[in-house]
């Protein structure tokens, strides 16, 4: 008995300690990347209100619907229309929330060279084309520059990307896993691009953070 109430306060204080660790851990709010755009640095480019940094291409009439950008009229079904940013940016991370359709074509171009002119040559294509003949090149990879294996699908749901080009280095996370990576300096600076191709294709935010 004389010894067993100095173990009883060691024990105490021992759980004490950990209480406090553990309530000290919950009071820092646990941020993953797809929360970061919000963050300093981060300048909104779409948030379901406007389109005031941005300008079609000509191929199809742009529009807001529940609070996201969708091509309306658009010249011809199998014609891709490009919504094309009014700024050009060099080094940076995009931030991009997403809906499409099982068969869509669409991506997020980036460094174009000729912004009346967007393509996977004149600029580096993140892309989301789940039905990609060459699915090597399909959702999450980018465009003859980087492959994707596993290729993961967005179809018929909400989906994120986010793009990260400084200097040579361009990288892809999808829904909070990477996809693909490379090292290029074909494209070094340019406007943005998002393509409006085959099926459903919805924006409901876009962000950018200049590096």
């Amino acid at each position: 008995a004389v010894n067993q109430k100095p173990r009883e306060d060691f024990t105490m204080t021992r759980w004490a300690t950990l209480a406090i660790g553990f309530l000290a851990f919950c009071s820092f709010p646990v941020t993953g990347p797809a929360q970061a755009q919000s963050g300093d640095g981060w300048i909104t480019l779409f948030d379901g209100k406007n389109l005031d940094h941005w300008q079609g291409d000509g191929n199809a009439n742009f529009a807001i619907d529940d609070g996201s950008i969708v091509a309306k009229d658009k010249k011809d079904a199998k014609t891709t229309a490009f919504l094309i940013s009014k700024d050009k940016y060099k080094d940076f991370q995009i931030y991009a929330e997403f809906w499409v359709s099982n068969d869509a074509n669409s991506g997020i171009f980036i460094r174009c060279e000729d912004p009346k002119k967007p393509g996977a040559k004149t600029c580096y294509e993140c892309n989301i084309f789940d039905t990609r003949p060459d699915p090597s090149y399909g959702t999450g990879a980018i465009v003859y520059h980087a492959e994707v294996d596993p290729m993961p699908k967005a179809g018929g749901k909400w989906s994120t990307m986010e793009v990260t080009a400084k200097g040579r280095d361009l990288s892809i996370m999808f829904d909070g896993k990477k996809t693909a990576s490379a090292r290029s300096g074909v494209h070094t600076e340019g406007p943005l691009a998002l393509q409006f191709g085959e099926g459903v294709v919805k924006f409901r935010k876009v962000a950018i953070k200049p590096l």
